[in-house]
């Protein structure tokens, strides 16, 4: 006679998952800056300075738009350095204009180069954006009590 199937564990569902996976998760550690956060501050500096560097050189058509795009670049990369949650938050937005605009474009790619324009414009920003997901519900995890510098204060 064969044996019934083991009926599964149930599985969490929800708020229940979200709860459990909130207590796996650390708060970063004084000074520590995971590898995520480290590429999109390094992004965000090298858009910020190639901007820069082609308002400086005369080579941009409207300087008021680009001058405020290098400011808010630089800004967001200082920001995510010291790791700020509005910074990492604004630049995955940035990320993900970036992501749906590749999207928009392979719509209308006609060509091999195209394509591959198109995937530099999805494929990078999405695994940075994914990556970061975690970075953000890191900073915001809640510090168990007495290890937060500013409780000693």
């Amino acid at each position: 006679m064969a044996q019934p199937p083991s009926p599964r564990p149930a599985r969490r569902r929800g708020a229940e998952r979200d709860e459990a996976i909130r207590h796996t998760l650390r708060p970063l550690a004084e000074g520590e800056r995971p590898a995520p956060l480290v590429v999109a501050t390094l992004a965000a500096v090298a858009l910020g300075l190639v901007n820069l560097g082609l308002l400086a050189a005369g080579q941009a058509g409207r300087t008021g738009p680009l001058a405020v795009y290098c400011v808010l670049m630089l800004a967001l990369a200082a920001g995510m350095w010291t790791r700020r949650y509005g910074a990492v938050l604004a630049f995955q937005c940035l990320l993900a204009i970036a992501v749906a605009t590749g999207v928009l474009f392979l719509l209308r790619a006609s060509s091999l180069v195209d394509l591959l324009i198109c995937f530099g414009l999805i494929v990078p920003p999405g695994w940075l954006f994914w990556k970061l997901i975690r970075v953000l519900a890191r900073i915001q995890a809640p510090r168990e009590p007495g290890t937060d510098p500013a409780d000693e204060a």
